[in-house]
């Protein structure tokens, strides 16, 4: 059983409270999914994001196909971190931990996914191909597009020996 990691850091310019309002609202996510894949919330987004909320959408990942993916915030953290699990849809592991930290000039947040593939060698075979290109191409468009709500983050000389110390430590 193959399970994958994918890993992303990304600095914003904004106070953790407005991080949090934005990256914790479900609403929020169609902004920062790419138009083609056809991200539609079906339920479950009506309220802020709590414990044991469950979030269905339909999503048109590959060649027009329509798949409909459930989740559930399993853990939240206000303003340190948040984890959504799939219940149902294309993977057959999904668990997505979001960590926000609070860094001079603005915040960090991290995102781990670790995922496993249906279909055991054979979607193995098709990852290096098909699913990790799609999702690293997913996750830039990510961080483009909270750059463009946003603005960029301007690393300072301190804020670099910061990140050298956590890196260190």
């Amino acid at each position: 059983m193959k399970i994958y990691t994918l890993r992303t850091i990304q600095k914003l310019p904004v106070s953790l409270d407005k991080a949090w309002e934005f990256l914790s609202s479900p609403g929020n996510l169609k902004t920062i999914t790419p138009d083609y894949m056809g991200f539609n919330i079906i339920s479950g987004a009506d309220r802020p994001m709590y414990q044991g909320q469950i979030i269905q959408y339909i999503v048109t990942p590959l060649a027009g196909i329509k798949t409909k993916w459930v989740t559930e915030i399993t853990h939240v953290k206000d303003k340190e971190y948040f984890v959504d699990e799939q219940r149902f849809g294309p993977y057959a592991l999904w668990h997505h931990k979001h960590f926000l930290k609070e860094i001079q000039g603005g915040v960090e947040m991290e995102d781990i996914v670790d995922y496993k593939l249906p279909f055991g060698i054979l979607g193995q075979m098709v990852h290096p191909i098909l699913v990790k290109p799609k999702l690293n191409e997913i996750f830039n468009y990510r961080q483009k597009k909270l750059v463009e709500l946003f603005g960029e983050f301007k690393e300072t000389k301190s804020a670099n020996s910061t990140l050298k110390q956590d890196i260190l430590a």
